[in-house]
């Protein structure tokens, strides 16, 4: 097996596919996983980092080869068919995460500690990422900010926006550094309201709402891909 740029070459059926498994960027990572992995039914994992000790690429094709990760989605649609559950893998930097569906599979002998995403959240670079039930009864990905980071999130805002001009408030909340998923959207209007509030309360003019940038910009999220993924999370 040939490891090429961290994605891996395999046989399967006719042809040969390309596994990609690391993601260019923490924002291509999130992405990734919440919108494409865990939006399809990807809710089992396991995630761990991978030692200062081992190679990154020697890992990733361990994984791969032992839970036949690397497979084309004809395979996958017909281990779907027949009861048996389909993995991904995706890693960041020597952060990963191994990912099931419902059904059987090795995976879950292997990884007898595996978590489900709907009732314990993914942490990664102070995201908190999960499969939520939306208002239409169905499971959604879910991407917020991490409680403590957003804690300290707020309480950094809170002893900023009274000494601030709203120039300066402006771009601290520019450099917000989490994609603006809908529930971090939720997140940052509740800190700017919260600031309003204690700038209010210091005889300041509140900052207006056009300070935040609230949308959510779709990124690559692996090197050489062509167009990113465009649902929404």
């Amino acid at each position: 097996m040939n490891i090429l740029h961290s994605s891996l070459w395999t046989s399967e059926g006719r042809g040969v596919a390309m596994y990609r498994c690391e993601a260019e960027t923490e924002a291509g990572f999130v992405q990734q996983l919440a919108v494409s992995y865990l939006g399809h039914g990807f809710c089992f994992y396991v995630a761990g980092e991978i030692p200062a000790t081992k190679d990154p690429a020697t890992i990733d094709a361990k994984l791969i080869a032992r839970y036949g990760i690397g497979i084309s989605r004809w395979a996958r649609a017909r281990r779907k068919k027949a009861g048996f559950a389909n993995m991904h893998y995706l890693r960041f930097g020597r952060f990963f995460v191994l990912l099931a569906t419902h059904g059987e599979h090795r995976f879950f002998r292997d990884e007898p500690h595996f978590k489900d995403a709907r009732r314990d959240p993914i942490r990664f670079a102070g995201y908190s990422i999960s499969l939520k039930r939306g208002r239409d009864g169905r499971l959604h990905p879910s991407v917020r900010i991490h409680p403590d980071e957003y804690r300290k999130l707020k309480a950094y805002f809170l002893d900023l926006a009274p000494h601030r001009t709203i120039e300066n408030l402006a771009a601290a909340f520019a450099a917000v550094p989490f994609e603006r998923y809908a529930p971090v959207r939720r997140q940052l209007l509740n800190i700017w309201r919260a600031a309003n509030r204690a700038r209010e309360q210091a005889g300041f003019e509140p900052a207006p709402l056009a300070i935040l940038r609230l949308r959510r910009r779709v990124v690559r999220a692996f090197p050489g891909q062509r167009e990113p993924a465009r649902a929404a999370a």
